[in-house]
């Protein structure tokens, strides 16, 4: 298989990651199924990353980037990731598609991950399962021949070659990033009546340690890294168990907004029930 390497910019949000905007927005439909969304908006990660980088990396061509692009999911992995998969990861992967927004010179980055669960039982696998393929960086798939000092970034025909210390990426956190930024410490329970979300602390814990010098360098510079997630249902919301979640005047729709901040010193505000 050929492998689409991350354009240059993904760089920004896997160095930042702590520095992203995430929303979530789950659409459930009367047959049972459901679209899901996830949203990264980068633009405050692609701010923070023009202060740091130099001005010879910040003049190469791809930082001149203006691109809205969408693609198959499955087409983006690399080999060494579809290996690591199973038979109903690969399907799952192959029926997700991704949408980048970019206009590099104005700061503006937003990708979606988007998938149509056909029922509760194949959206819960997917919640469950989408940190196994879609999460986890290659190991190294980004280096040259070398493995050494190179990184190549493709984008579509161009190509260029910048030399990670230019972007101050330390190999391990480049190694150990995730996109969903920790999506495997919820447990989810989705019926045709209840929508369950609770979040594992054992595992949230290990996240922060890992993820600790980032947040760290998001807070210092201000960033509050917000998030929020929008359920629509096709019945009247009965009930709701998070006091920080709003439900909408015709009890369609529940929102929750919260901050990576908030729920540091209290992961629970990440609990969410709903019977409709």
């Amino acid at each position: 298989m050929n492998k689409l390497y991350i354009p240059l910019v993904f760089l920004a949000f896997f160095c930042l990651s702590s520095c992203v905007d995430i929303e979530e927005h789950y659409n459930f439909k009367p047959d049972g199924s459901c679209t899901v969304q996830y949203g990264f908006d980068m633009s405050r990660a692609l701010s923070v990353l023009n202060v740091l980088i130099s001005d010879s990396v910040r003049a190469t061509p791809q930082f001149s980037l203006v691109k809205d692009t969408s693609m198959n999911y499955y087409n983006t992995l690399t080999d060494s990731v579809i290996s690591k998969m199973s038979a109903e990861d690969i399907k799952t992967a192959k029926n997700s598609a991704l949408h980048i927004s970019m206009d590099l010179p104005k700061n503006k980055m937003r990708v979606n991950l988007d998938y149509s669960a056909k029922s509760p039982a194949d959206l819960v696998y997917y919640l469950h399962h989408v940190s196994a393929f879609s999460v986890k960086l290659p190991e190294f798939e980004f280096l040259g021949p070398d493995k050494k000092d190179k990184v190549e970034f493709h984008d579509l025909n161009e190509k260029a070659t910048v030399k990670p210390q230019d972007l101050k990426i330390d190999k391990e956190d480049y190694k150990n990033n995730l996109l969903l930024g920790g999506q495997d410490y919820y447990t989810y329970e989705i019926t045709d009546h209840k929508f369950s979300r609770i979040i594992n602390k054992i595992k949230f814990d290990k996240f922060l340690k890992g993820a600790g010098a980032r947040l760290a360098m998001a807070k210092a510079m201000l960033i509050d890294m917000p998030y929020k997630m929008v359920l629509k249902f096709t019945k009247p919301v009965k009930k709701v168990d998070n006091r920080k979640a709003i439900v909408s005047a015709d009890r369609m729709q529940v929102t929750l907004v919260t901050s990576m901040d908030e729920v540091i010193k209290n992961p629970a505000l990440m609990n969410l029930q709903v019977d409709f």
